[in-house]
Order: structure tokens, then C-alpha cells, then sequence
């Protein structure tokens, strides 16, 4: 089943173009955070009968998940939900126009809420700013920063006096693998 068949009935794009600005495509060398040169955002894409499959197969969480609430609509919220890493990642771009959406009420509350459902089941969720990252944590949110393209962002959780405490870093998936020297 492709992303298509599971979108939402009653969600549509309409007119938001927000995953053309905060997401990355690599077959166009465009970089995340800043604006596709084929769209524009009043009028959609420029090439869309041959955009990249990027493109073609990208549908944010909200347009393929219906528990995901109405008002995280990415033209209302000016975030762009996003599962990655098969699963285990939820991504959340936000529009460099407006960096704090994502720690505005009621997304922030919200993410806190998925932060915690994630570490249970070792998931992540993570704020994309452009390449930086910040992990979202149920007790902390950490700047882990600019994450390369042969990094990952690993998050770990210690027992403390009171209680589980949790952090995160970014690492060399090389190192990850047992491939670093």
C-alpha cells in the first residue's frame, strides 16, 4: 500500500506548500528550511507532473494520520509532521519564519505527550530546524545542533535518585554500527 491510499478522507493540502520550504529534496539538491526553487507558494508546484519521487511519495503525518489533531494542520501550526527512520523517529520541521511554533501551545504540550509514548517504546521525537536538531524529551528538550549527513541523534535514559532522567547526542553511525575507528 502506498502513502496515498492511506491518507486521511477529509485532509487535504488545499493550499499549503509548508514541506516544500522546511523539508530537504535530495534529487534537487535542495536543502531543508529554505524554499524550492519549482514552488511557488501561491500557486503550488511548478513541476508536479515530474517532480522527484521524493516528492511524489512524501505526505506529511497529518495528511496520513487521523489521531494526529486537527490543528497541527501545517499552514495553521507551521509544522510539517514527518515519520522517519522506519518508524522509530518523529520529526517535526518547523518554518524557519517562525523557529518557536513548535514550543507553542497546544503543539508543545502535545510533543511532550508523544516524548513520553516514545522513550517507552524507543522512539524519538525530534524538532528539524534546517540540518538542527533538537531532541524532545518527557524532561528536557535538548540542542543536540547541526546533525550530518553520516550522524544520527541517539537518546538514552539513566535512573537518578528522582527518577529516570534523559538526554540525547548525536553520534557517528559508523560508530553506531562498529565501523569507527
Amino acid at each position: 500500500m502506498s502513502n496515498a491510499d492511506a491518507l486521511v478522507p477529509d485532509r487535504s493540502c488545499g493550499t499549503c506548500t509548508l514541506c516544500c520550504k522546511v523539508m530537504g529534496v535530495r534529487e534537487l539538491n535542495k536543502p531543508a528550511g529554505t524554499w524550492c526553487t519549482h514552488c511557488d507558494p501561491r500557486r503550488g508546484c511548478g513541476i508536479y507532473e515530474t517532480r522527484p519521487s521524493g516528492c511524489r511519495e512524501f505526505f506529511c503525518t497529518w495528511r496520513i494520520e487521523a489521531s494526529i489533531p486537527e490543528w497541527f494542520r501545517p499552514l495553521t501550526s507551521k509544522l510539517v509532521l514527518a515519520v522517519e527512520q522506519q518508524g522509530r523517529r518523529l520529526a517535526i520541521h518547523v518554518d524557519p519564519g517562525t523557529p518557536q511554533a513548535w514550543r507553542q501551545e497546544p503543539y508543545y504540550r502535545q510533543l511532550k505527550v508523544w516524548a513520553q509514548e516514545a522513550v517507552a517504546t524507543n522512539r524519538q521525537v525530534i524538532v528539524r530546524l534546517g540540518k538542527r536538531m533538537i531532541a524532545v524529551l518527557p524532561d528536557c528538550d535538548v540542542d543536540v545542533g547541526v546533525v550530518g549527513e553520516d550522524e544520527t541523534v541517539v537518546t538514552a535514559a539513566r535512573q537518578t535518585p528522582s527518577g529516570l532522567a534523559y538526554t540525547a547526542y548525536r553520534a557517528k553511525v559508523a560508530d553506531l554500527l562498529g565501523g569507527g575507528t
